[in-house]
């Protein structure tokens, strides 16, 4: 593993140059305002309709139509929602200056050429392994969250150390930035978010819930058991890791663990998960994406609307009232 840190990484790559945010969303808000505390020239471009304007401006940040700011830049970083973003391309490219560097925080359209950049493009990839509010926040402390960097086109032979610069201006370098490849990224990121944390880990805190209350158990207290903790466990892998968690906790519990984790995470989940990842690399999640974008959102629509409606919400409702 490479991994690089502040005292690595030379910013000149970045002096006097423009970079043009394209969106003002979780990431896009977090990577303009770090850009621009670390002394980056930093426009963000937005279409003309986009009520994010006011919140950009309100926090100091210069603002542009999509097409000036690209014209204004020379490094463009796209950080609009994977499915817009080669539609973005389309419109803008025109503008883009010759020899200008394109930069992603997702591998997802150039690993799956959504898109195909023009061939005097740089193309260059930083992701912060973490939302944009925990980017920010870290940021603002002195602390940086861990990222993974890479290089897809290399035109003027400065997209690494370009690359690099960019990752050390918005923190992610005062954590480290590991060497990565766009493909190492964009799937692991896609398996994590469909097997993992954002995919089996509220599936199974619903399960247990449901297992539990079907049984007799209180919503409350199922709700406090199931999911109530898990924000517990987080914390002790964060600080100790996995293993460490499991020497912190009681006899009771990591006895627990090791019967039931095993039993309920077997053979059969791991292969549904080789399943996840093997949609991942073959293209159709991508293609699914694409689809589900073009026909209105109507798979997302239905999952939000039934996850509202779970009466796991209504305790969660109860139970955040206590806190008031």
């Amino acid at each position: 593993m490479e991994l690089l840190r502040n005292a690595d990484i030379d910013m000149n790559p970045l002096s006097g140059k423009r970079v043009a945010v394209l969106g003002f969303g979780n990431q896009g808000r977090a990577q303009a305002l770090n850009l621009k505390d670390s002394g980056v020239d930093v426009v963000v471009g937005l279409r003309g309709a986009s009520g994010s304007a006011r919140a950009a401006e309100e926090a100091g940040l210069s603002v542009a139509l999509l097409d000036d700011a690209v014209a204004s830049a020379d490094i463009i970083m796209f950080l609009a929602p994977d499915e817009a973003i080669a539609g973005i391309y389309e419109e803008i490219e025109p503008n883009i200056r010759d020899g200008a560097a394109i930069g992603f925080s997702h591998g997802l359209v150039i690993h799956f050429a959504l898109l195909k950049p023009r061939a005097d493009l740089n193309v260059f990839l930083v992701a912060p392994k973490g939302p944009g509010t925990a980017l920010r926040s870290l940021y603002e402390k002195g602390k940086g969250m861990v990222g993974l960097w890479a290089v897809a086109q290399d035109t003027s032979g400065t997209a690494r150390s370009l690359a690099l610069a960019y990752g050390k201006a918005i923190g992610c370098a005062r954590a480290g930035l590991i060497a990565s490849s766009f493909a190492e990224e964009c799937e692991s990121d896609l398996f994590n978010e469909g097997a993992v944390v954002w995919g089996a880990v509220p599936e199974i805190l619903i399960a247990g819930f449901e297992t539990l209350t079907e049984a007799g158990v209180s919503d409350e207290v199922a709700f406090l058991e199931c999911v109530g903790e898990l924000k517990l466990l987080a914390q002790l892998i964060e600080d100790r890791g996995i293993a460490g968690m499991r020497e912190a906790i009681s006899n009771t519990a990591e006895l627990g663990a090791a019967l039931g984790g095993p039993a309920v995470v077997d053979g059969l989940v791991r292969d549904r998960m080789r399943k996840v990842l093997a949609d991942v690399r073959s293209g159709r999640f991508a293609r699914a994406l694409r689809d589900e974008a073009a026909s209105g959102y109507p798979r997302l629509e239905k999952a939000r609307a039934d996850a509202r409606q779970h009466r796991i919400e209504q305790v969660f409702a109860r139970l955040k009232r206590l806190d008031d």
